[in-house]
């Protein structure tokens, strides 16, 4: 118990951590991405304002730039020869790649081997294309062709408000792609390095942590130990003495007065004794079920048997009140055929003494709780695990016991808290035994907590449904096999 504990602390330290590591590399990812891309922008657009100064004026040619056409002093033409040049080189060691376009938007002049046959569209801001080499867009040659990723300025040159052409600058986008999978490495291997850090220095902190209720859990079992021993003998001890003074005063040949009243008081003392060691065995049975102490070995139980018992016993209990108390028994379908499987088709694994505690408690409480005439019907059946998808059965066979009463029922308020301990719906609740109304039987308020208790301890759950003046349905589902 305290293993697994102090593993889902470590795992879920640790996921949290993980997780929060993974939304801080996002960021610093994404900065690092937006910051490259940006970086690249206003390199391109830096280059467009030069080679468009270079375009427009004479500083970076030694010849005329613009020339007229047809003699018309108004309109001209670059000299694009003259103008880029002497640029070229430069260019090329900065990686960046120019093309200049006339204003029609075919291709005068590139620094590219080969064409990018994309179409112009004038976008200061960046874009990134796609590139495929190797061939034009129409060629089946496509095995051969090598995407190429680019990342694009395009502006429009004039003059006068003359459209001279266009001028687009690309630059290879593996200057983002590159660092940016450089960073992801650096960034996983880190976060990885990290999450086995923060795991193991879970794993040793929830080991600090679980070490103050590993001493307490340790506290807790001498307790109960202890309890268990101190609690019982004196309480054994006082039985044992009234039951010896009862057997004195009925050997006694007179019958006086004081000996009648030594008989009663001694009577009710036994008596409170007896609930006092109930009440004593149902807490020390909660304790150990809730810190983990009780080793009870589970074994084949055939649960048909162990309900025809318990009925049995309570039939013998209850003949004055006059109510029918049955079992049935929802026998298999006809279509199952086999004998291994018939023979055990009511067996689970479980606990004999604690499933005998279990169905006693429920089938009491029905019928101390049903006035006379009534009837209590106690039902098993067994419940196939059928897969969805194939429709085969499953080994996710599960037993279902109903015990339904025809009593004073349950408000419906007081179902969220029946299972609690101590808790009782009314104390002064009521049935009839034939004409005469009589008090409920004062009890501890334990009995469903420990009924819960041993269907948990089982892998089962428990159910009630109830109506006030028609009777109350308590459903208990145990698995045939427990999971491990």
């Amino acid at each position: 118990m305290f293993q697994a504990t102090r593993r889902r602390l470590a795992i879920w330290y640790t996921t949290v951590t993980a997780v929060l590591l993974l939304l801080f590399a996002s960021g610093v990812y994404l900065y690092v991405r937006s910051t490259l891309i940006e970086r690249i922008d206003d390199t391109l657009n830096h280059v467009v304002e030069i080679v468009e100064r270079c375009l427009t004026t004479s500083r970076c040619a030694s010849k005329l730039i613009f020339e007229p056409i047809d003699a018309d002093a108004d309109k001209f033409r670059i000299n694009v020869e003259a103008s880029l040049r002497d640029n070229t080189d430069t260019v090329e060691d900065d990686h960046i790649d120019l093309e200049w376009f006339s204003p029609t938007g075919k291709l005068l002049w590139s620094t590219l081997s080969e064409p990018l046959n994309i179409p112009i569209r004038a976008n200061r801001t960046g874009e990134t294309v796609r590139v495929v080499k190797g061939g034009n867009e129409n060629s089946k040659l496509l095995t051969s062709r090598s995407p190429l990723l680019l990342r694009q300025v395009t502006q429009r040159v004039e003059v006068k408000r003359q459209v001279l052409g266009y001028l687009r600058v690309s630059h290879p986008w593996f200057e983002v792609t590159k660092p940016s999978r450089q960073l992801i490495f650096d960034l996983a291997l880190g976060i990885g390095l990290m999450v086995l850090s923060v795991g193991a220095s879970g794993w040793f902190l929830s080991g600090k942590a679980m070490e103050p209720v590993g001493e307490s859990y340790q506290r807790l079992k001498q307790f109960t130990a202890d309890a268990s021993h101190e609690l019982r003998s004196p309480i054994t001890l006082i039985q044992t003495n009234v039951q010896v003074a009862l057997a004195d005063l009925d050997l006694a040949e007179t019958e006086t007065t004081t000996s009648l009243q030594y008989r009663q008081q001694l009577k009710m003392v036994e008596r409170l004794t007896q609930r006092l060691g109930k009440l004593v065995n149902d807490l020390l049975f909660l304790a150990r079920q809730d810190s983990g102490i009780s080793k009870d070995t589970f074994s084949p139980c055939p649960l048909d048997a162990l309900l025809m018992e318990v009925v049995e016993e309570q039939q013998l209990l209850v003949p004055e009140k006059e109510i029918a108390l049955s079992l049935d028994l929802v026998d298999p379908p006809a279509s199952e055929t086999s004998p291994e499987l018939l023979e055990n088709w009511f067996t689970l694994v479980g606990n004999w003494d604690q499933l005998v505690r279990l169905f006693t408690n429920l089938i009491a409480n029905a019928l101390h709780y049903t006035p006379a005439g009534g009837r209590v019907k106690v039902e098993l059946a067994r419940i196939e695990g059928i897969n969805r998808v194939s429709g085969l059965r499953n080994t996710n066979a599960q037993l279902q016991v109903k015990v339904s009463d025809t009593g004073v029922g349950i408000p419906a308020e007081a179902l969220p808290r029946l299972f609690d301990r101590f808790y009782r719906v009314d104390p002064a609740r009521t049935h009839r035994t034939g004409n005469t109304a009589t008090a409920s039987a004062t009890g501890s308020g334990l009995g469903l907590a420990i009924a819960q208790a041993i269907v948990e301890h089982h892998q089962g759950h428990i159910q009630v449904e109830s109506t006030q003046g028609i009777g109350t349905t308590f459903t208990v589902i145990l698995p045939i096999t427990l999971e491990s």
